[in-house]
């Protein structure tokens, strides 16, 4: 993309997804202007970067708004009481309790893969950053799924996958005290959905694997031991080093990603004594096809 005509520098990050965006200040003045250039960048790319940001909980939701209408996390106590529209990503804690979703997205997933409408694309943005490590990872399942054979993907195509909140307290929260089991309200929010394990991209028409260990329970019409046998050979294809882009954060960078390409997990490798803290919002999707 050419910076000179969209006011924007737009630099590769890695071989399958991800691009910094430079040039652009968004607690500056209005960005309009090349705000059709930032979204290209977002569907080319995947994942972009945007570093030295300082935005607060409002400027955030300004910003997220303009990708379309947001959506609120069933995980309420962690939304901001005064911005619900805003996730706290948090080990600080008050009153000996965390204050925000602490370990979250320690496993690979999609953001709100087992809701209906799952998310479309989701904005993390850091204001308290460890020493070191707590790297971010993402994977592109575009990338992912063009590169199986044609016998593989006629296969998956004709299959659908269960995707359910509770897989994710069941198998990697199990033995987190600070994330405790979905209270029965909760739960009753987020019933299992049943989505196709490949989707098609609504706005480039790429289509991309649509499964995840966090959330993805088994592939509908494979018994359970060729659904286990599928599905661990999709989540290995998928997060090989070559479909990674792995985000080192600094204080003041925003991440926007595209749920419907893309899967990414934390990784919990920093001292927990040490404040993480990030905001962030959601752009609530269409129904998968």
């Amino acid at each position: 993309m050419d910076g000179m005509n969209t006011g924007i520098e737009v630099k590769r990050l890695a071989g399958s997804l991800g691009a910094e965006i430079k040039g652009l200040d968004l607690a500056g003045a209005s960005y309009d202007n090349v705000f059709p250039a930032l979204y290209q960048a977002f569907l080319d790319h995947e994942v972009i970067v945007l570093r030295g940001q300082d935005l607060s909980p409002d400027q955030l939701v300004d910003l997220s708004k303009k990708f379309g209408p947001l959506e609120a996390h069933v995980l309420k106590q962690f939304n901001m009481e005064e911005n619900p529209e805003v996730l706290l990503i948090s080990n600080v804690k008050k009153d000996g309790k965390p204050i925000g979703a602490i370990y979250a997205g320690q496993y690979w997933h999609s953001d709100l893969s087992y809701m209906k409408h799952p998310t479309q694309g989701s904005f993390l943005h850091s204001k308290q950053i460890p020493s070191y490590g707590g790297d971010t990872m993402f994977c592109s399942m575009t990338r992912a799924y063009d590169d199986l054979s044609e016998p593989m993907k006629a296969f998956l195509g004709g299959l659908t996958a269960t995707h359910d909140y509770t897989n994710a307290y069941d198998t990697f929260f199990a033995h987190l005290p600070d994330r405790p089991p979905l209270t029965d309200e909760e739960k009753a929010k987020v019933p299992p959905v049943v989505h196709p394990v490949v989707r098609t991209h609504p706005e480039t028409g790429r289509k991309a694997l649509f499964v995840n260990a966090g959330f993805t329970r088994r592939i509908n019409e494979l018994t359970h031991a060729e659904s286990r046998r599928v599905l661990d050979f999709l989540f290995e294809h998928c997060t090989q080093p070559h479909y990674i882009y792995r985000h080192h954060w600094a204080v003041g960078d925003l991440l926007i990603w595209d749920n419907r390409s893309t899967c990414h997990r934390a990784v919990a490798d920093y001292d927990m004594s040490e404040d993480r803290h990030l905001i962030r919002t959601s752009v609530a999707g269409d129904v998968p096809h």
